[in-house]
């Protein structure tokens, strides 16, 4: 029997995209149609697969090619990795950023909580992403703990080149997310916002988010949303628990997860460059969209 058979699962009223998924993760291995196949039956009908090291990015355009219909990806080093970087890894990176499927450059971002790699090691490898996604003119998918002012600065004085950038699984306070905003960034909200003992600062703020600013995403299998019931024993979060956090995120926002859905499914593609959902029989001339389609 599948984790998910034994859990209540929510379907969202309207197709979602989960803008981050660790679905090349150990913890799904052998798991990835079923985890597909459990997401479509929630109506989250499309997963950005996070690239978090030159390994795991090619691990994620792998599985793009696997499932093409339904995932797309970003490809980058983790400021946990950041140490990892060489002379080659740009080569590298750029090379995966230039195929179709993926759609981001990223996870980068400074991590001071846990410093796993310098924060010397951080800044080198987040400047070298920032400039490769500058040159290749794609999106950044940003992850920051505990480094705000040093970030801020850091994609402040590179903004007016970058196409654009999300703030991944935003868990910040409002100085933070205020100083995101005025740099016209998009937030990313995941199941911290369901999470009764450190997620009520997010539910506070939520609400300050312009709609058009605004995605979701589980970041799976990280962050099972508490307000489930009952969760899953593996107590792994998977795509198809999305709808959990559309529901918290509707109760802080003002808006109907109907409503919520359209949005930031709409953000995403916007963000992402996807085209839009089309019958069999259509075809889509838009230039750009083309450019992206697998």
């Amino acid at each position: 029997m599948s984790v998910t058979s034994q859990t209540a699962l929510l379907k969202s009223p309207s197709p979602l995209i989960d803008i981050g998924v660790n679905l090349a993760s150990e913890r799904f291995n052998g798991k990835h149609s079923e985890v597909i196949d459990q997401a479509l039956a929630a109506n989250v009908t499309t997963l950005i697969i996070t690239g978090t090291s030159l390994e795991s990015s090619e691990a994620a355009l792998a599985l793009c090619q696997q499932f093409p219909e339904q995932l797309r990806c970003t490809a980058g080093i983790h400021p946990h990795d950041a140490s990892e970087l060489t002379a080659q890894s740009p080569i590298h990176l750029s090379d995966l950023i230039q195929q179709p499927a993926c759609v981001a450059v990223g996870e980068t971002g400074l991590d001071f909580n846990r410093n796993f790699s310098t924060p010397e090691e951080q800044v080198k490898a987040f400047e070298t992403q920032l400039e490769l996604a500058i040159t290749h003119q794609k999106p950044l998918f940003l992850h920051e703990r505990d480094a705000f002012d040093r970030q801020h600065q850091i994609l402040k004085s590179y903004r007016d080149e970058l196409a654009d950038a999300v703030i991944h699984c935003f868990t910040g306070n409002q100085k933070s997310l205020f100083g995101y905003l005025d740099l016209d960034l998009y937030i990313g909200i995941t199941g911290w916002v369901c999470d009764e003992r450190r997620g009520t600062e997010l539910q506070a703020l939520i609400h300050n988010i312009p709609h058009d600013r605004l995605m979701i995403e589980t970041d799976a299998p990280y962050l099972l949303p508490r307000n489930m019931s009952p969760k899953p024993k593996d107590r792994s979060n998977r795509p198809a628990y999305l709808p959990w956090v559309l529901q918290k995120m509707a109760q802080h926002t003002g808006l109907t997860e109907l409503d919520l859905a359209h949005k930031t499914s709409d953000n995403a593609r916007r963000f992402f460059r996807l085209p839009e959902t089309c019958s069999p029989n259509e075809v889509i001339h838009d230039p750009v969209s083309d450019f992206y389609r697998l």
